[in-house]
């Protein structure tokens, strides 16, 4: 009798589990690819993408030529950004110009570039010199034009470190102004300046042993 239970427990339909569909779907939508997109939104995109690049260039191009004049207005006379302030255009008497007694020395470096473009030689006479704040002087940088070509450049100038530059008073100098060199010609271009004696008495300044003057020339963009 129990073999018989057996034997038709046995002849009874199999159970076989089976998903539903439902239950299939999230796994389906985790591993499903994303739609391509269609070659023509691509197209696009990358048409749009190089439109930009190249709009990026051109204003950059634009600004490499803007940059001198704007620098010009918004940091001379403020030492603003590392620049010097610069007293070409008032009045000044070095006589009038004492060495502040006992302070420290402060040497000055003077170092220049040239930019890509500009075909010049440029270089200071002076590698360093060293003064104390209220003590005028006067240094030497030398330009020569050696192509077969005239040609007019442009300079801009920062010190560094940039706190120091309202300290750093340019009272003759060749920056900003527009130079002609014609073929073959050498020139010496002077810095006439001085460290302002209120340098040896501000407390932001006490670590700072060493200023450099450095001059960057562009070839003019009128030419």
């Amino acid at each position: 009798m129990l073999a018989r239970r057996l034997l038709t427990a046995s002849r009874g339909p199999l159970f076989r589990p089976t998903l539903s569909s439902h239950a299939l779907q999230p796994s389906i939508r985790r591993f499903a690819t994303a739609p391509s997109t269609p070659a023509s939104a691509r197209t696009r995109s990358n048409a749009d993408s190089m439109l930009y690049i190249a709009s990026v260039i051109i204003g950059f191009i634009g600004l490499s030529y803007a940059a001198v004049p704007l620098y010009k207005i918004i940091c001379t006379d403020t030492g603003l950004d590392g620049t010097a302030k610069n007293l070409s255009g008032a009045k000044f008497d070095p006589a009038t110009m004492k060495p502040v007694a006992g302070a420290r020395p402060i040497r000055i470096r003077f170092n220049s570039s040239l930019s890509d473009s500009m075909k010049w030689k440029f270089t200071p006479q002076t590698k360093e010199i060293t003064l104390v704040p209220g003590e005028t002087a006067l240094a030497f940088y030398t330009a020569e034009n050696p192509t077969s070509e005239d040609i007019v450049g442009i300079s801009t100038y920062s010190v560094v470190p940039g706190r120091a530059a309202q300290y750093f008073n340019k009272i003759q100098c060749f920056c900003f102004e527009e130079q002609k060199l014609a073929a073959g010609e050498e020139v010496d271009m002077p810095v006439f300046f001085y460290i302002d004696p209120e340098f040896a008495y501000d407390p932001y300044m006490k670590d700072v042993r060493e200023i450099t003057l450095h001059y960057t020339f562009f070839r003019s963009k009128y030419q």
